[in-house]
């Protein structure tokens, strides 16, 4: 599994659409041709006025063609670095266990909301580790489930002679 590390790479993968949704967190995703992923590899990145990603298009961002991961936990909704660090290592850890069952595309989790801190009292108290976790195994098992549907093979229509 990659990580995103630039920002063009997180807009370009937030631009492709919201797959899943929970409570807390949104998880978008932009698929990836592997046939243009390859093909970028081999090109050198153009410079100058008009190597914008709008301009190369999304697939230039990404040269490996592979599962792209990134984490977006805004100090909006979790004010304590420690908090936001611990919400980001779960997220990759959750991300690891379903990395097998989801297609080659770049993912953005995003935390959409705060978690209550009446609620969890400590930045990483585990109540919040297993709140977190509990979710994040929600929302990637949607995505799983989703795309093993849209790449489940159709079943063949029956030809009836006249």
């Amino acid at each position: 599994m990659q990580r995103l590390k630039t920002r063009p790479q997180f807009q370009a993968a937030m631009a492709g659409g919201t797959v899943s949704r929970t409570a807390h967190f949104a998880l978008h995703r932009l698929v990836l041709d592997a046939e243009n992923a390859a093909a970028a590899v081999t090109r050198i990145a153009p410079t100058g006025p008009d190597s914008s990603p709008s301009a190369q298009g999304s697939q230039a961002l990404f040269g490996v063609s592979d599962v792209w991961l990134g984490a977006m936990v805004p100090k909006r909704w979790a004010k304590r670095a420690v908090t936001r660090n611990t919400i980001k290592r779960q997220i990759y850890a959750v991300a690891d266990l379903f990395e097998a069952r989801l297609p080659q595309a770049a993912y953005v989790v995003r935390l959409r909301s705060t978690f209550d801190r009446k609620q969890f009292l400590s930045a990483t108290s585990d109540p919040l580790k297993q709140a977190v976790r509990a979710e994040l195994l929600q929302l990637f098992g949607h995505a799983a489930r989703r795309s093993s549907v849209a790449h489940a093979p159709a079943p063949a229509a029956e030809q009836v002679a006249p």
